[in-house]
C-alpha cells in the first residue's frame, strides 16, 4: 500500500516504562533512550492512499489519522507499538484492522490550515487539529490542539533522540492468536522541523491509564513524506 503523510506532528513525552508495561504485550521489550521510555501522539493527514496495483479510490484515498505509540524491541529489532490509531474514514478503519491487525478506531476529525509568511519550509504555518473518538471499541478520548513550524528543515543526526524516535521502519502487533506479527514500512528519512504546539485537550494517554509528565513535550513537524506499507506477517527474527 502506498500512502503520503502530510502536515504531521511528532509530539513526544518521556515516561517511566513501568507505566507502559501492563499495556504493552509482555513479549515486546519496551525500548528506552537514556533510560526513559517515550510515548508519541502523532496527528497528520493521509493522501494518495491506495494498493500499489490499483489507482486511488475517491473518498477512500484522503483522510485524517492520529496515532498513539511507543517504541519497542522484539528479537533484536527496533520498531513501533501502536496503542491506538484514530481515523476519519470508516472503510479505512475496517481495512486496516483486517490487513494490518492494528487497533484502528472511528473518529470525528478536522484539520484547518492557517498560513503565515509562506516559505518552502512552511515557516509560520499553523495547523488546528481536532479528533474525537466515536468508536465504541475504544475508550472516549479527545485531542484538541494547534501546532506550528518554527524552524528550518533538517535531517536527524545518527544517534540523536530525533533519529531514535522517528526512524522506525516496522511495527509489531499481536494477531488474533496472540502471536507477534510485523508490518514493514519503507520511506526516506524524515524531513523534520522544530515545532510549537498548544494542547487545549489531550486525553489520548489518559484513556490508556498513562500520566504524561508536566515537562514540555518534544515537538517536530514534517510537511510530507511518501511511504510504502506491507501487510503484516509472522516475525521470523532470531
Amino acid at each position: 500500500m502506498t500512502q503520503a503523510w502530510v502536515d504531521l506532528l511528532f509530539a513526544h513525552w518521556p515516561v517511566d516504562k513501568d507505566q507502559l508495561r501492563s499495556i504493552v504485550p509482555p513479549s515486546l521489550e519496551i525500548d528506552t533512550f537514556d533510560g526513559a521510555a517515550w510515548i508519541g501522539i502523532v496527528p497528520f493527514g493521509m493522501e494518495n492512499v491506495h494498493w500499489r496495483i490499483m489507482p486511488p479510490v475517491p473518498l477512500l484515498s484522503k483522510f485524517l489519522e492520529l496515532n498513539v505509540r511507543t517504541y519497542v524491541r522484539y528479537k533484536g529489532r527496533s520498531g513501533i507499538f501502536f496503542f491506538s490509531l484514530d481515523c476519519a474514514n470508516r472503510v479505512a478503519v475496517e481495512v486496516a484492522r483486517t490487513f494490518f491487525r492494528l487497533p484502528y478506531y472511528n473518529a470525528r476529525m478536522s484539520k484547518q490550515l492557517i498560513d503565515g509568511r509562506e516559505t518552502t519550509a512552511r515557516t509560520n504555518r499553523t495547523i488546528i487539529y481536532r479528533s474525537e473518538r466515536i468508536d465504541k471499541r475504544g475508550g472516549d478520548c479527545l485531542l484538541d490542539c494547534d501546532y506550528r513550524v518554527v524552524g528550518e528543515p533538517f535531517r536527524s543526526s545518527p544517534g540523536s533522540i530525533e533519529e531514535w524516535l522517528t526512524e522506525r521502519y516496522c511495527f509489531f502487533t499481536p494477531n488474533r492468536s496472540g502471536q507477534i506479527v510485523v508490518g514493514e514500512v519503507h520511506h526516506k528519512p524524515w524531513p523534520l522541523q522544530i515545532a510549537e504546539a498548544e494542547f487545549r485537550t489531550n486525553s489520548l494517554a489518559k484513556v490508556l491509564g498513562v500520566q504524561l509528565p508536566q515537562t514540555a513535550s518534544l515537538l517536530h513537524y514534517s510537511a510530507e513524506l511518501e511511504t510504502l506499507e506491507f501487510a503484516v506477517k509472522i516475525f521470523a527474527g532470531a
